[in-house]
């Protein structure tokens, strides 16, 4: 089965930077998109960013644009989220995700992923 486990998190003061792995196995992982959500306490899970299967698209939410990037590594099975100038509302829980279906543009509707780590802790300090 497809098993996603997220590292990187922690504790960064505002304005700093941290960068998120996820490392996937189970099937093909380069078949597939894959995206990273987050989910501060008491909010709903959101959509962050999102690659396409090929790395060649990629997509985020208007409140992280210019400051996060994701990237993959299809020979490492890796999908990567550099975050910088981070902001204490960017703390949450950041989960990857693996979409259900192969060879698609990428997407950021949460019903599209099928499979997800079980998160890592980002704390923003101001």
């Amino acid at each position: 089965q497809v098993q996603l486990v997220e590292s990187g998190g922690g504790l960064v003061q505002a304005g700093g930077s941290l960068r998120l792995s996820c490392s996937a196995s189970g099937r093909t992982f380069s078949s597939y998109s894959m995206g990273w959500f987050r989910q501060a306490p008491g909010k709903e899970r959101e959509f962050v960013a999102a690659i396409s299967w090929s790395g060649k698209s990629t997509y985020y939410a208007d409140s992280v644009k210019a400051r996060f990037t994701i990237s993959r590594d299809n020979a490492k099975n890796t999908v990567y989220l550099q975050m910088n100038s981070l902001k204490p509302e960017d703390t949450a829980v950041y989960y990857c995700a693996q979409e259900g279906r192969p060879l698609t543009s990428g997407s950021s509707y949460l019903g599209d992923y099928d499979y997800w780590g079980q998160g890592t802790q980002v704390t923003v300090s101001s």
